[in-house]
């Protein structure tokens, strides 16, 4: 018999829920016990009805397992959900009412107010409101939810900087990979020899998602955090790879010599430290003039790690930087992956 944590994937067929395979497939601590998908895979193998995305083939350790419908009645208690959003919606508190840790990819409840949005680097004590919720909703089980894809890759020096000097605004441009559109992402007649400066809804994802992440938690509740985001959003023709070009307006002064130092030096909790994905080292720093970009830096960390570049001063506001994060790792199913680590670590499982 196994010692490791059982748990399951909720939209397992799917681009998210195929990285979440690959990322938990084998995990040191979690075992994959049960995969749901749509009704055309349903009681199949999952090696038979998926339409594999990823390299290769579909693990052996799952290929055959039987692909279950996205219903309460799931063996393992953990689940990590790559549903749609409106199916999300619908069935993730059906879930966490029959009593399942919920780690979903979903956005609907990552502003709730009793649901941690959650980044082990950026503020791991978030999960303390989980009692809470399980008191507030009457349910035995939660949801944790991780950061949208574009708020994931400018937030940890985001919140690196309003740790040290305080923001009180920031201006956000991000140009947002293809693959953030799920598969099979953005018409090529739309893309190709073109820039998409609209994303439905992620300007406003950018604008309040920081507030929550970066905000202090305490007695049940959160308080955001007391800075501004002014945010544009924009699909370019990059496969993977979240780029953000963020300038930002200290409460204290500091210059980019003592904000790269700070880049530089930062490390994160020693309890993060202990998760088994965690990539060393989280942030990187790049003094290159030409640095980061998304195809030389996006797979930094296994796709885990974050990288900076490109600190300067900023004529308008205080400093201005470029970061970047893996947009389906990071940002998506190894995102929740991590999240799942920080909770085990600290005794949710």
């Amino acid at each position: 018999m196994s010692n490791k944590i059982p748990v399951g994937i909720l939209a397992a067929t799917g681009s998210v829920g195929q990285r979440f395979v690959m990322h938990l497939v084998d995990h040191p601590w979690f075992e994959i016990t049960a995969l749901t998908g749509s009704d055309r895979t349903v009681g199949r193998p999952y090696g038979e009805g998926v339409n594999w995305l990823l390299d290769g083939d579909p693990p052996e350790q799952v290929a055959n397992m039987i692909v279950q419908p996205t219903e309460p009645n799931l063996e393992p208690k953990v689940l990590f959900s790559a549903l749609p959003t409106a199916d999300a919606r619908e069935l993730e508190p059906k879930f966490a009412a029959a009593g399942y840790a919920v780690l979903t990819n979903a956005s609907p409840f990552r502003m709730d107010p009793y649901v941690p949005l959650l980044i082990p680097e950026v503020n791991p004590d978030h999960t303390g409101i989980i009692p809470y919720q399980q008191e507030a909703y009457g349910w035995p089980g939660y949801i944790v939810a991780n950061a949208n894809c574009s708020t994931t890759s400018i937030v940890l020096p985001l919140k690196i900087l309003h740790e040290a000097y305080g923001v009180e605004t920031a201006v956000v441009v991000t140009m947002q990979a293809i693959s953030g559109a799920g598969y099979p992402g953005v018409p090529s007649l739309d893309i190709m020899d073109n820039i998409i400066p609209y994303i439905g809804g992620e300007d406003g994802k950018l604008e309040t998602e920081p507030r929550k992440l970066c905000g202090k938690y305490a007695d049940g509740k959160f308080e955001l955090a007391d800075f501004k985001v002014s945010a544009q959003a924009n699909r370019v023709p990059v496969i993977d790879g979240h780029l953000g070009s963020v300038s930002v307006k200290l409460r204290q002064q500091a210059s980019p010599e003592e904000v790269i130092a700070l880049f530089q030096n930062w490390q994160p909790t020693e309890l993060c430290q202990q998760l088994p994905t965690m990539p060393k080292p989280v942030l990187i720093y790049r003094p290159e003039p030409d640095r980061p970009q998304p195809r030389k830096d996006r797979d930094a960390g296994n796709g885990l790690a974050w990288t900076v570049g490109k600190v300067r001063e900023c004529p308008v506001n205080t400093v201005r930087f470029l970061a970047i994060a893996h947009n389906t790792l990071r940002g998506a199913a190894s995102g929740s992956v991590l999240n799942a680590e920080l909770m085990h670590l600290q005794g949710f499982f």
